[in-house]
This record gives structure tokens, sequence and C-alpha cells, in this order.
């Protein structure tokens, strides 16, 4: 009868021994615990595609911030560094919010381009990429321009920003649908927006002028 509890102790111990070796190959991530996992890397965009997106600077920001936008940053499409928008104000400016995927943007994109050329320094004409993909923008963007060039048009130089969270549509108070054009006084208050696609340049023209009362 002695002998049975020196079997159970070495059969205890033949279990511990197991499981603590099958806790040490058992595979692991990155993290013991899911809740502490690391976020993913943001996307790396190379500097060549920055470049054949035609994307402009960003307009220099001014000392004071104004109106719904001024707690906004966004990152310029040119060269990705940090862009607040409601530090942009001193002069009317115009929002055309786009997507990569949006077909009617496509179209739009290109009158703005001739829109700013018309308008001139009386009017800030940046678009807002208002999607998480950069790349993808940035290859729309490249793509346009090749085909404008075929077509002997104005290729986009316009500034851009990159809106992951479409934090400028929700300070515009605007529906969630693409494309948004957001018409901002030189206050930084937001004097309307336009959830619809553009004719040509001069529905951009009356539209802005009746709105800020720039004309073009």
């Amino acid at each position: 009868m002695s002998r049975v509890p020196v079997f159970w102790k070495w059969a205890l111990t033949v279990v511990i021994v197991a499981v603590a070796a099958a806790a040490a190959l058992w595979p692991r991530g990155d993290s013991d615990s899911p809740g502490t996992q690391a976020s993913p890397e943001p996307t790396r965009i190379e500097p060549a595609l920055r470049q054949e997106s035609g994307a402009a600077d960003c307009p220099p920001e001014s000392a004071a911030a104004a109106g719904p936008l001024a707690d906004i940053v966004a990152s310029c499409l040119a060269d990705g560094a940090p862009a607040a928008p409601g530090r942009m104000i001193g002069e009317p400016m115009v929002l055309n919010l786009w997507a990569y995927w949006c077909e009617p943007c496509r179209t739009e994109l290109p009158l703005f381009q001739e829109y700013a050329d018309r308008a001139g320094p009386a009017v800030r004409v940046l678009t807002v990429h208002s999607d998480p993909d950069e790349a993808k923008a940035l290859s729309l963007l490249a793509a346009l321009n090749r085909d404008l060039r075929a077509q002997h048009r104005p290729e986009l130089r316009l500034p851009g920003l990159q809106d992951p969270d479409a934090r400028i549509r929700a300070a515009a108070n605007a529906p969630n649908a693409l494309p948004i054009t957001v018409l901002v006084r030189p206050d930084g208050s937001i004097a309307d927006y336009v959830a619809r696609p553009f004719r040509d340049v001069t529905d951009i023209a009356e539209t802005v002028a009746g709105a800020l009362g720039v004309a073009a």
C-alpha cells in the first residue's frame, strides 16, 4: 500500500513537466494580450507616387485657426506632412471632397483645376480625399493626369488634403455621400456645402459667387 502514493507523486510530476513544455512551445503573437497589440504601421507612400500625382504643396498656415475646421488636422497629399485647413483661412476657400472610388469625382476634379486657373488668387481651391486609402488616391490622380495630357487639357496641380476619417465633411454637417464641396468664408465659417457633382466650370463659378461673393 505504501507504493501507491509514490506512484501518484511521479505521475503528477510528469503531468506538470508536460504542461510546462507545451506552454513553452505554444505559438505567440506580438503581444501576450490581444488588447495590447500594436496598431498596424501606416502604408508607406513612395515619393515618386506623390510627385506623379501632381498634388501641389499645401498653402501656408496662418497664426490662428477659426471656425468649425479649427481643430481638424489632416495631412498634405504632396508630402504627407500635417496640414490644418482651419489655419489656411484668410481668403475664400473651396474644399472639394472626393474619394478614389467615386466615379463622379473623377469627372469633377479636372473642372476644379480649370476653375482654380480661372479664379486665380481670389479663391483658394483644395481637394480633400475623404477615405483612408491614400495610395489609391494618389494613383488615381496620376492616372487622371495621364488622361488629361492625352486630351491636351490642364493637368491636376491643386493642393490636396488626406482626411481619412472624413472630419471635414462632418464639420460641415454634410451628408455621407461624395462628391461634396464645402465653401468656407475668409473668417473660417462655412457658408454652404454642395452635395452634388458640378456640370461644368461655369456651374462652379456661379455657385462659388453666390455663396462667397467672389466672381471668376
